[in-house]
């Protein structure tokens, strides 16, 4: 079960570049959680991703005997998921479907991508840890770091 939760149901099992292609699978899972079950089942699926990415990487990791092998995405999805937060509280705020946001799906997309893969500031220092906690937070920081980009893109667009 944890190499299911690890690699995202196989999706880190790709080649190349296993981390967009985690990416790329968020994005319709977020999708489906928002229409079926709103903000709050974004917010509650992001803790169980995190709770339960967390404990199948730790234990991914103790078999594999890598503290971060590159199958392993579900860090990846979690990130996704929140550089995806603004998205979905904006369409909850002004009742739009969360599609047509769409701008904002692509700069989620591209900067958490940015952000994972070159790993700004202290995100370096938490992925430089061998921890399946530090897999998880780098990736959590860099959706946040994301989600804040992605709001100031969307502030200065809608500024025009």
């Amino acid at each position: 079960m944890s190499k299911i939760i690890a690699t995202f149901f196989g999706v880190g099992l790709l080649k190349p570049a296993p981390g967009t292609w985690g990416s790329l699978a968020a994005l319709p899972i977020f999708w489906l959680i928002f229409n079926f079950l709103g903000l709050l089942g974004i917010f509650i699926s992001t803790v169980a991703l995190f709770y339960f990415g967390w404990k199948a990487t730790e234990a991914y990791s103790d078999m594999s005997d890598s503290h971060d092998a590159s199958e392993i995405v579900i860090d990846e999805v979690l990130g996704q998921f929140i550089a995806l937060w603004p998205i979905a509280t904006g369409a909850w705020m002004i009742g739009a479907p969360i599609i047509t946001l769409w701008p904002g799906w692509l700069s989620a997309f591209l900067l958490f991508r940015l952000f994972d893969i070159w790993k700004p500031g202290f995100i370096k220092t938490i992925d430089q840890h061998s921890t399946a906690m530090s897999v998880m937070l780098d990736d959590l920081f860099a959706g946040v770091f994301s989600a804040v980009g992605t709001c100031m893109l969307a502030g200065a667009f809608h500024a025009f």
